[in-house]
Order: C-alpha cells, then structure tokens, then sequence
C-alpha cells in the first residue's frame, strides 16, 4: 500500500498585497515536499510544491495573478527555502526480505560447490 502525500516543510507571512481582496494581511507562501510510504519503506524525494494563499478572503493566487511585487518576494523566498535531503529508509519487512534472499543465495551457492567438488568413482 503506497501513500504519497506532501510535508510542510516551510510557511511565509507575505506582507503583499492580495489580488482578490487587497488586504496586505493573510498572505501566505507555503513549501510542501513530497513523503512516500510503502509497507517496505519510506521515501522523501526532491519534489517540492509551493502554493500563495490569502486566509483574509480564503482564495489561492495563482501565479497568473501576481504581480511583480509578489513575482520578486517569491524568488527571494524560493532561494533562501532549503528542502529536506532527499532519503530513503528501509523498514523492518524489507530487511526480513533481505536476509531470506541473501540465505537463500547463500544455500544454492554452497549447493552447488558442494556438487562440484564431489567425485563419482
């Protein structure tokens, strides 16, 4: 079963003013980053979301409504954002998985070494 949803990883206050209801309060820039978990393990990848939301008039502003103002303190906020390191971590049924292949491995091999070195007189 896999979930793959998005992790706040960082929340701006802008103090721009919003095209929809041209409050300078409420204006929000929020980074999110993409978490997956599997039965086998959990996965933080290098996919990064943001989103600019008003909470005074409850809209999204899309970037087809910033303005120039907004246009520039995104960038600035886009390069001083650092992510989270990309990781995966394996979880206890991928290591149960792990040792039965490598035991397994390890019997065929010495099965067949042990076929190998006897003589049939």
């Amino acid at each position: 079963m896999k979930q793959d949803k998005l992790i706040t990883v960082k929340e701006v206050v802008l103090k721009n003013y919003c095209p929809e209801c041209y409050s300078n309060e409420g204006m929000q820039l929020t980074f999110k980053q993409r978490f997956i978990e599997t039965t086998f393990y959990r996965r933080i990848t290098n996919d990064i979301k943001h989103i600019i939301s008003c909470k005074t008039c409850d809209s999204v502003i899309y970037p087809v409504q910033w303005d120039e103002h907004i246009e520039r303190v995104f960038e600035y906020q886009k390069k001083a954002f650092t992510p989270k390191k990309a990781s995966r971590q394996f979880k206890k049924p991928a290591y149960i998985i792990f040792a039965l292949v490598a035991v397994a491995l390890i019997g065929i091999a010495a099965i067949l070494i042990y076929n190998g070195t006897t003589t049939e007189p």
